[in-house]
Formats: structure tokens, C-alpha cells, sequence
């Protein structure tokens, strides 16, 4: 059902999740912890005043996008909020893509001023003279140790002695001194609920990336819905997201979902991998943990402990069941496992403590209304694959400049998710796949995500993903990629196993017929597998 906010129409998400939390009394609270480091929510304050000064300075105005080329550290929530404080609008950027990508990202958002993470800053200077809006490069250096519960104070802090990149070019704009030489001081923007707020652009798994924009109410309808009724969070909680902060996930998981309860984030610049993961956990303790599959799955081939921890979260990917039970036995914390979208803000569909359902994406969210409907739009009965559709008032307004996939996605208060999902006699939804990804197998629908689960109950296999291939006649049938566990080698005996284990355990007709074994599979920077390179590959294979 519905959820009202009651927030006044004039309303700066920047002094909500920020400023709020000083005036409340939480000035000297972390804020966010990040390696050796702490800042305090009057840190966190300072900085933002001081980068929204300095945007001000350089001339940027309400409603200019400035882009965020940054690995998760203390500098993302000053950046991000600093901007959405004077009414400029953030661009979260992937900073796992390419040169050619961040061209498009930054032209089609005529990004005025892009702050880049110094060893990030090499992705940019291939495409410096390609970029004909892009003013302004403010460089951050890398963070050594500066102790942040201070804030500026007045003067650059202590930052590595290195050059930040070699990239850097005269009239690029140092970070750390570039704040320092602010004030403290920022009334926030007279912007109202429903202006522009932040960025994120999607994947682009499935055409040009488009730029989904959020409103300033968007942030705080998620975490009053999510994550205060299905997480429960509360001011003492310590939040931990192997999800990066650009992700749609991550940056609830890492920034307003803390930030709205006046808790704690946790960030990892590294690469999530599980050996930094639970180094992580076992420095700062965290209270709730959010990852992917892929990543559970990999701890669950690792030594490391979960102490302190609450109350896991998974998404991005259906978890298989198998993951979900031996994460249980071995740690003793559940998994809610959800789906959410980067049009959505983040999940609205979700497991709940207590109510898990092994192998679902659990039901909806209070606060949110899904349907699942053919391709006339009609609901289907219980239990019959259709097209996911969602309603809640986090929801993006539109796309930057793509009118025609607006319409198509964003169907007046309903979003079309793109998902095939069925929904049980319990409300527990199912994922069945992307519905490009569903196939077609002797007329019957077959969902890859059915053949995956199964695969990856075998004791030998890490990873899968299966895909439609054509078989000598051209007709399409179910071919798995598979990563094989660290103790096994591929061999015809363990292709034949995999596939007599499926066919004991599904329809004869979903089992996979061709089986490749891979040291890796292709994925998103959120874990996502990426299916699309997969067939591609087989295509190129087959035209050659």
C-alpha cells in the first residue's frame, strides 16, 4: 500500500541527511568509517558546506550536474550531499567502466565539473578534448591517514606526497585545497520535494545507458520503507555494503539509509574481494551487511567470520537456495534476498526476518504495490510467469533525454521492471529471469534462473549461467557456463554429472546440452552476470 511522507514542499535532502543530524545532536558521532579513518557528522557537514562553496565558486548553478568519479571513501557523502545542497545535481559514474563510456556519461549529462578520484583520473584524459561541456576537473589525492573528525579546519590535510596522477593538467583543481580555502558556512538551495536531485545511470545491458533521475524525496521514501520497516534500522546500527556507493544499492545501503537513523557507514575502497570483505567485518564490526551472490558465494569458499552482524542482505541477482543454507549453518544470520532497481532507488520487493522463502525474492515491501501482467498488460493468475510491474514514490521521474524508453518503462504510476517473475499462493515473488533472457525449449518457456539454482545445488560448481544456443536444426535449447569449485578440474565425467543432476531434479527438457567450463563468467560492476557478452561470444564463435 501506499506510504505518505508528510515532508513540507520546500525540502533539500542535503540538510535532511546531513545538517539534521548536527542539529539533533549527532555532531560528533561517526558518521562514516574508512580504513583508519572516522568522520564525524560535523565533519561530514563541514566538508559538504565547504564543496558546495567551492562549486558555487566555480559558477555552478541549481540544476548543473556535477559528476562523481570516486571510490567509496569519506569524500563521496561531502561530494554528493555538497551538490545536492546548492541545488546542483550528482552524476554517480561506475568507476569500473571504460574511457569511451565516461565520454558518453559526460556529455550526455553535460557535466560542468567532474571530481575524480586521483587514480581514476586516468580514465578521463584520453577523452579531455572530447568533452565540450566539461569546464571544471577537481582531483581528489589519495587519503592517507588525515585525522577526520575535525573537518578542514582551515587547511589542506595531510595527503599522500605523490603527485595524485600523472593525468593531472594545469587549471585541474586540487580537492583538498580547494575546500580548504571555503567557508564552513552553506544555507541550502530553495529546492522543493519533488525537484531533481541526483543521477544514476543504468547499465546499458540492453542498449545506450540512460540517465534515470531521482527526486529529493526519493532517498528518504526508500529508507522509510526498506529499510526501516524490513531492515529495522536504527541509530546504532553499523552499515557495511560490499556494493559500491555509484551502485543504486550501494548508495542506500551506504549513505542514506545510515544517514536517515544518524548510524554509521562503513566503506572499502577496494575491490570487494571476500579476503577484504572480512578484514572489513573484523575491523569495524558492522551490524548489517549487504552483498551480491557472487560474492556470497566466494566468502562461502573462504575462511573468515561475521562477528557482529545482525542481519545480512542480497541483490542484484536471484540467491541461489544452496547459498542461502550454508551461509545459515556456517554463520548463523540469514540472508533477506530482494529485488530492487536502479529506477526504483533501491529494493521493494524483499525477504523479511522470520519470513524467508529459499529461492524467492520475498514479498513486497510495505509501502510499495507490485502486478504481474502478459504482454496486455493483464494481470496473470497466481502462479503463471509474467512481466514485473512496481508503484511506490521512490520511483524515478523519467530518462535524461530518451522520452520514447520513458514512456515505455514509466506507465503513468507503474514502472515496468522488465523482469519475468510468478507469484505463489503465499505472495512470495519468484524470479524467472530478464525477458530477454527467458527461452523458448519445445514451445515451453524455460527461466535460466530455474537451470542456474540447480546447477549451483551441485557440490562442484561455483558459478553458472545459462543461455539459449541452437542446436543442429536451429532450434534453441539451454547451454550452461559454468565455474567449476577450486578442487575440481573440468572433464567429460563432471560435464555428464552436472548434467544427469539436472535432469534428475528438473523437466527433462530444461537440462543443459551443451556445458563449457570457465575459470571466470562476465559481470557487472554489481555482480550482474552479464548473459548478453555470453551470447555474444557464441555468436562470433558461429560467424567464424
Amino acid at each position: 500500500m501506499p506510504y505518505s511522507l508528510n515532508l513540507p514542499d520546500a525540502f533539500n535532502a542535503a540538510d535532511y541527511f546531513v545538517d539534521r543530524n548536527v542539529r539533533e545532536g549527532r555532531g560528533e558521532k561517526a558518521a562514516v568509517l574508512c580504513e583508519d579513518r572516522l568522520l564525524t557528522y560535523a565533519g561530514m557537514q563541514d566538508g559538504m558546506n565547504r564543496f558546495g562553496n567551492a562549486l558555487k565558486s566555480l559558477g555552478v548553478r541549481m540544476e548543473e550536474r556535477v559528476s562523481l568519479l570516486l571510490l567509496d571513501t569519506e569524500v563521496y557523502p561531502q561530494a554528493f550531499f555538497g551538490a545536492i545542497k546548492i541545488g546542483a545535481v550528482p552524476v554517480c559514474l561506475n568507476t569500473m567502466n571504460r574511457s569511451q563510456d565516461f565520454r558518453f556519461y559526460l556529455n550526455d549529462s553535460r557535466t560542468r565539473v567532474l571530481v575524480v578520484d586521483a587514480p581514476l583520473l586516468e580514465l578521463i584524459e584520453p577523452i579531455r578534448n572530447e568533452l565540450p561541456f566539461l569546464e571544471h576537473v577537481i582531483v581528489v589525492p589519495l587519503r592517507q591517514g588525515f585525522p577526520l573528525r575535525q573537518g578542514y579546519g582551515g587547511q589542506a590535510p595531510s595527503c599522500s606526497d605523490e603527485p595524485p596522477v600523472n593525468g593531472m593538467r594545469p587549471g585541474d583543481l586540487d580537492f583538498d585545497t580547494l575546500l580548504a580555502a571555503q567557508s564552513d558556512r552553506l544555507d541550502a538551495a530553495p529546492t522543493c520535494r519533488d525537484d531533481a536531485c541526483f543521477w544514476l545511470y543504468s547499465s546499458g545491458s540492453t542498449g545506450s545507458p540512460k540517465g534515470t533521475v531521482h527526486l529529493q524525496h526519493d532517498m528518504v521514501y526508500a529508507a522509510s520503507t526498506y529499510g526501516m520497516k524490513i531492515l529495522e534500522i536504527k541509530e546504532d546500527d553499523v552499515f557495511f555494503s560490499a556494493a559500491k556507493l555509484f551502485f543504486a544499492y550501494g548508495l542506500g545501503n551506504g549513505i542514506y539509509f545510515p544517514f536517515h537513523v544518524g548510524a554509521t557507514a562503513v566503506y572499502l575502497p577496494h575491490r570487494p574481494t571476500p579476503e577484504q570483505v572480512y578484514a572489513t567485518v573484523r575491523r569495524h564490526r558492522p551490524t548489517l551487511y549487504f552483498g551480491v551472490p557472487t560474492l556470497y558465494g566466494q566468502m562461502l569458499e573462504q575462511d573468515g567470520q561475521m562477528a557482529g552482524v545482525r542481519l545480512c542482505v542480497s541483490a542484484g541477482e536471484a540467491l541461489p537456495p544452496s547459498y542461502l543454507h550454508r551461509w545459515k549453518a556456517r554463520f548463523q544470520l540469514d540472508i533477506l534476498d530482494g529485488i530492487g532497481s536502479t529506477e526504483m532507488a533501491h529494493i521493494f520487493v524483499s525477504n523479511r526476518p522470520g519470513e524467508i522463502a529459499a529461492g524467492s525474492s520475498g514479498k513486497v515491501v510495505p509501502g510499495y504495490e507490485a502486478r504481474i501482467v502478459d504482454e496486455e498488460m493483464r494481470d496473470v493468475a497466481g502462479g503463471e510467469i509474467g512481466t514485473l510491474l512496481v508503484k511506490g514514490d521512490s520511483a524515478a521521474a523519467f530518462y535524461w533525454n530518451k522520452h520514447k524508453k520513458t514512456t515505455e518503462t514509466m506507465m503513468g504510476s507503474w514502472v515496468n521492471t522488465g523482469d519475468k517473475y510468478y507469484c505463489d499462493e503465499k505472495g512470495y515473488f519468484y524470479c524467472a529471469g530478464r525477458s530477454d533472457d527467458m527461452l523458448k525449449v519445445g514451445g515451453i518457456w524455460v527461466s535460466p534462473n530455474e537451470v542456474e539454482a540447480c546447477l549451483i545445488e551441485h557440490p562442484d560448481v561455483l558459478e553458472c549461467a545459462v543461455i539459449g544456443a541452437s542446436d543442429e536444426d536451429d532450434l534453441v535449447k539451454p547451454m550452461a557456463f559454468v565455474v567449476l569449485a577450486a578442487s575440481k578440474e573440468p572433464s567429460e565425467k563432471v560435464e555428464s554429472e552436472l548434467k544427469e543432476f539436472v535432469k534428475s531434479s528438473l523437466a527433462l527438457y530444461k537440462y543443459p546440452r551443451w556445458i563449457r567450463f570457465m575459470d571466470e563468467l562476465p559481470k557487472t560492476a554489481t555482480g550482474k552476470i552479464k548473459r548478453f557478452e555470453l551470447r555474444d561470444m557464441l555468436q562470433q564463435q558461429k560467424a567464424a
